[in-house]
């Protein structure tokens, strides 16, 4: 298992494909961290489906509203235009590299729109930079991220089984 620096600031997210670990960035997306922490300690996260994965590009996910297959409110056509019932975030860009491995949140055409859901890079994505708000890097697991079913929608979708804040899993 990768090294965790700082449990408090790092995720274990096991999804349908396996494993992933991510380090969290609290002084790069401070606002974007907690939210992202609040949640996946609510278990808001967990059931929520990779609504819309692009080959060499990014697995979205993290609709907690219409996103979330273990709930009533899933609709499979609507996953990927809720969020969560929290205010959504302003921007924290900053000049981090949105390159493989790198998490960074979903939003509309406004900056200050992220809420929930997030995305996942497969490949360099540097046109994003300065454009979406970059709060964590996979340092275990992205063989798992690569096996994440592809499509828009995404057709019997993979799942986040759980999302946890490491410092919380014994």
């Amino acid at each position: 298992m990768a090294e965790i620096k700082d449990r408090e600031n790092a995720l274990i997210m096991e999804t349908t494909q396996g494993k992933v670990v991510i380090e969290l960035f609290p002084d790069l997306a401070p606002g974007h961290v907690d939210r992202i922490k609040e949640l996946a300690r609510e278990g808001a996260y967990d059931g929520v489906v990779f609504h819309r994965v692009i080959e060499g590009f990014m697995a979205q996910t993290g609709d907690v509203k219409f996103g979330n297959s273990a709930k009533p409110s899933f609709a499979p056509a609507r996953a990927g235009t809720g969020g969560s019932d929290k205010p959504d975030l302003k921007a924290e860009f900053s000049n981090a590299n949105h390159g493989r491995g790198t998490c960074s949140m979903a939003r509309s055409q406004n900056p200050n729109s992220a809420n929930s859901q997030f995305f996942i890079c497969f490949d360099d994505a540097a046109f994003l930079n300065r454009q979406y708000t970059v709060w964590g890097q996979v340092i275990e697991g992205m063989d798992n991220v690569d096996k994440i079913k592809r499509g828009e929608p995404v057709p019997d979708p993979d799942k986040i089984v759980s999302l946890k804040v490491a410092a919380d899993v014994k």
